[in-house]
């Protein structure tokens, strides 16, 4: 028999938009009532949004927070019996905490301030945040809850500490960020510290710059399997119950259907980050350069599945070496997914910019910087067209590009927000498939050509490019795994192709410091996870 009903909001928060958040939580909270839910966990930083960063070291916003909790502990009072586990700012004798408070009855009847700070990859919170040490167990319907934040259920001290002091049911706020397998990972954590506590782990959803969090909340009983789970990459609401014991029966959704495959995933993390990166960036259309490859077209089905055809626009910018296919791939797949496509020839643009410099360029034969031109000229009108008609510009380069250097810096890096900045180019070609699956949108002639920058006669990318299954493999170990020289020369690589990529991504750092912020997807993304200094001399 049902003894305690809760709640799991999986719901998208803005960072800073603070009574939208209180707001989005008392909607929850009357979904709650209407449906007899005792506790509703919401999640990590509810308030806040996460992660704030820097917005946390000023005292007008933690204050403005603090009223924000007061009004919205009022606003629940209205809700007898229910218990509303809101994640916030604390602050105590100096210090913040990020905490949670359990409200009912218009008061706070208890507060939990994190054990565990994470201060690696794309985490900071020893920056702004002090350690709790104490334990949270409160009851409800004589079910004990104890509860934990985020990186506490991936160590044992902190469960075990809930435990120790009585609790029956862990409940764990969560803004943890997606990377390819990090739901199996976090099953894999959670259930080795739990302690054989039943465990409801809630996570965020929603993107926030770089980062993109998929939901993926789940439930597990007492021996650690998996007895409920919401979907990724998508609100949800669910309801669990708990008997007298503590032991889990899923109310609702009672099936939970298994979360998609590692394509769909990243399509959908993807589709989410650009979709929240516009919405709460006050941008509703974008534009970008559609040249009849892959990148650019992957770029243009995502744009269209994440906003609708209406809010895109697609401009193909030819010179006088983009072949003919180019433009009618370009088209063809424009037409077919019914967004703007307008073409402007940038020949006579770049023979202008040639001519300007011919002078100072006297006697030197034409190299990378008549090719850089070009793209450079494109990257102009993409920004006039940006600023015009207020549409975001989305750069279209992949992760193995910018590893590399295989970009124009001010060319075809410009952009606002770079989609594909944490996707290798297999991954794109992978990607590019899996959408054709779900319906072709892109040109199989566009998936089967050998890649080309078209910047100058009969150019392919493997002119300057080890074979991209070796590129990626190398970047895969160098830059995600941290493998030495030695160790990826030993997993089967040329040493002087290993030694080739290793340089390419080291005098590249400048570049990357000046590009567009993308959503992270592997385990180690370009920008808040690579912290590596411009002028450097080291040499491995």
């Amino acid at each position: 028999m049902t003894a305690v009903k809760v709640g799991l909001a999986q719901i998208n928060m803005t960072v800073g938009d603070l009574r939208a958040n209180a707001a989005k939580v008392a909607e929850t909270a009357r979904w709650a009532e209407n449906n007899h839910v005792d506790i509703l966990l919401t999640p990590e930083l509810t308030l806040t949004g996460y992660p704030a960063e820097d917005l946390l070291l000023r005292p007008e916003f933690i204050s403005r927070q603090l009223q924000v909790l007061e009004q919205l502990c009022r606003d629940l009072a209205r809700h007898r019996g229910l218990h509303v586990v809101v994640g916030y700012v604390h602050e105590q004798d100096g210090a913040l905490y990020n905490a949670a408070a359990v409200l009912s009855g218009g008061r706070v009847i208890a507060r939990y301030l994190k054990h565990e700070l994470p201060d690696y990859g794309v985490f900071d919170e020893k920056r702004y945040f002090a350690a709790g040490g104490e334990p949270v167990v409160f009851a409800v319907n004589g079910v004990k809850f104890g509860l934990n934040i985020c990186e506490d259920a991936w160590f044992a001290a902190s469960p075990a500490l809930a435990a120790e002091n009585g609790a029956q049911v862990l409940l764990v706020l969560n803004a943890s960020p997606y990377s390819v397998a990090k739901q199996a990972e976090r099953l894999g954590q959670v259930g080795r510290n739990v302690h054989g506590l039943p465990t409801v782990y809630l996570n965020k959803v929603g993107g926030q710059d770089e980062l993109v969090f998929d939901g993926a909340s789940f439930v597990l009983d007492a021996q650690g399997v998996v007895v409920q789970r919401l979907p990724v990459f998508e609100e949800a609401l669910g309801i669990v119950g708990f008997d007298d014991q503590g032991r889990p029966e899923p109310l609702y959704p009672v099936n939970s259907p298994a979360w998609p495959d590692m394509h769909a995933q990243v399509y959908q993390a993807l589709t989410l980050a650009l979709r929240d990166y516009l919405g709460k960036s006050g941008f509703s259309s974008v534009v970008l350069g559609l040249s009849g490859g892959i990148d650019s077209a992957l770029v243009l089905a995502v744009a269209v599945d994440a906003i609708g055809a209406q809010n895109v626009r697609c401009v193909m910018m030819p010179s006088r070496y983009t072949a003919d296919i180019s433009q009618i791939d370009a088209r063809r797949m424009a037409d077919g997914l019914n967004v703007r496509y307008d073409e402007i020839g940038i020949a006579g643009l770049a023979s202008a910019f040639e001519l300007a410099l011919s002078h100072q360029f006297a006697g030197l034969e034409p190299d990378t910087t008549e090719e850089n031109i070009q793209a450079r000229v494109r990257g102009t009108l993409l920004m006039a067209l940006s600023n015009k008609f207020g549409s975001l510009v989305i750069s279209t380069g992949n992760k193995s590009e910018l590893a590399t250097g295989y970009c124009t810096l001010y060319g075809d890096m410009v952009g606002g927000f770079a989609l594909l900045k944490d996707v290798p180019k297999t991954l794109v070609y992978e990607l590019s498939r899996w959408r054709n699956r779900q319906s072709p949108v892109i040109p199989e002639r566009i998936i089967e050509r050998p890649p080309s920058a078209e910047l100058r006669p009969d150019q392919t990318d493997q002119d300057s490019l080890p074979p991209y299954d070796v590129l990626d493999a190398i970047i895969e170990l160098y830059v995600e795994k941290n493998a030495s020289i030695k160790a990826i020369e030993a997993a089967g690589f040329e040493r002087d192709v290993v030694a080739q990529v290793v340089r390419l991504i080291r005098i590249n750092e400048y570049k990357r410091r000046q590009g567009a912020i993308g959503p992270k997807i592997t385990a180690r993304a370009f920008g808040r996870d690579w912290r590596y200094p411009i002028t450097n001399g080291f040499r491995e």
